[in-house]
């Protein structure tokens, strides 16, 4: 399947790259969701005030975990990179960053984020911070994503442990309520990335990815981009039906679901071209916004009485 990508891409050894590529390894807009999410795991894990430690050390040791999995990731997909018009202008594939120094990078970042929370945490949150790098990086990017069009659905594990993550560095414990933080960004992943591998259907199909669009076509996604946010959408309730949050969430959870159950309904008709992208841009709205809710909800509840 990858035979076709035999090349490296043309290298610029003689070009000391700039600060800003190795940020871009990083996938700093993805990396900062992620670590938007632990924080509010963590605040969502005690009554009171999180300790300054926890916080600090916390969300700098998730969050350099992140960056080494998103380093790696570059340069597991640098060729495949390289064909796609989506990722074709990243350091790897443009040669403005080399392999080797993509590779110690990243290798540094994973031994920086390991130490911190073991050391400055728990034990316990670095165990399931590594886990869930191996999983998205190697797991999903090297093998998943080129084995079955469910590769979102399975490789979403990885993705959905951030606020995990944030429960156990305060708490040093898994708490079923931390599960249903999992259970909601899990649900969350399919439609948020169908829609755009809808989007993105001729790149995926260029780099010979089985995305769920290339391998079943559009309408099909289509169907199942719906399917799954109506899903999403009653396991976010899920939080108010356990009294973990309050009316106040419940309200907030069903406008935001109601607007993306529209975006979702607008990209099942097929009639706009431009809603595979504004639902996949509206999605990244819906969980921030989801996530927010829970933290105002559970620390102003006297706002509903």
């Amino acid at each position: 399947m990858r035979e076709h990508f035999i090349s490296e891409p043309h290298q610029r050894a003689d070009v000391i790259p700039a600060w800003r590529e190795y940020v871009a390894l990083c996938k700093p807009r993805v990396v900062s969701l992620i670590v938007f999410t632990a924080v509010i795991g963590m605040f969502l894990s005690t009554d009171g005030m999180v300790p300054l430690a926890a916080l600090l050390f916390g969300t700098a040791g998730i969050g350099l975990a992140a960056s080494a999995g998103a380093a790696i990731n570059h340069i597991a997909d640098r060729r495949i990179d390289a064909v796609m018009a989506r990722t074709r202008g990243r350091p790897l594939p443009t040669g403005r960053l080399d392999t080797m120094r993509a590779v110690v990078f990243a290798a540094v970042l994973c031994l920086g984020s390991m130490l911190m929370l073991v050391s400055m945490v728990n034990p316990l949150t670095a165990v399931l911070a590594f886990a869930s790098m191996i999983g998205y990086s190697v797991v999903y990017t090297v093998f998943l994503k080129w084995r079955t069009p469910q590769n979102i659905v399975i490789g979403g594990a990885a993705g959905a442990m951030p606020p995990v993550l944030g429960w156990t560095a305060v708490t040093g414990s898994v708490d079923p309520h931390a599960l249903l933080l999992f259970l909601i960004i899990f649900a969350w992943t399919p439609p948020h990335f169908w829609a755009l591998a809808i989007h993105r259907k001729d790149d995926y199909a260029r780099a010979d990815i089985p995305m769920l669009p290339v391998t079943h076509g559009v309408a099909f996604t289509r169907t199942y981009v719906l399917l799954y946010t109506l899903v999403l959408i009653v396991i976010s309730l899920l939080p108010f039906v356990t009294r973990m949050s309050g009316v106040l969430y419940l309200a907030a959870s069903l406008i935001l679901g109601a607007g993306f159950l529209y975006q979702a309904l607008v990209l099942y008709r097929g009639e706009d071209k431009r809603a595979p992208y504004r639902t996949f841009k509206y999605s990244i709205h819906y969980l921030s916004g989801l996530f927010a809710a829970l933290l105002i909800d559970h620390y102003f509840p006297i706002l509903v009485g």
